[in-house]
């Protein structure tokens, strides 16, 4: 097993401060968590309604209201952004 001299020290990154010294990492910003947000929230929908037979935005706001078009609507936009994303950061990377 081989020992380190005074003053030698071994590169271990600091966690500390979690991705944020990881190198190339970005925080995200309020404009990418939305449709994250929305997306998490129509993934949880479709997998009720896949799982239980229970949509819950209709339940919520009412089947075919005006209210459910925009949060069905919101989460179809939010998954054309976060496409867009996805894509430009492949891109970034090579």
């Amino acid at each position: 097993m081989a020992t380190l001299s005074h003053g030698e020290r071994r590169h271990i990154p600091d966690r500390r401060n979690g991705a944020a010294h990881v190198q190339g990492a970005k925080r995200m910003k309020a404009l990418e968590w939305i449709p994250m947000l929305l997306l998490i929230i129509g993934g949880i929908n479709w997998g009720l309604v896949g799982l239980f037979d229970i949509n819950l935005v209709a339940m919520i706001f009412g089947e075919g209201s005006g209210i459910s078009r925009i949060v069905y609507a919101l989460v179809g936009l939010s998954a054309l952004y976060s496409l867009y994303l996805s894509t430009r950061m492949s891109s970034s990377h090579v």
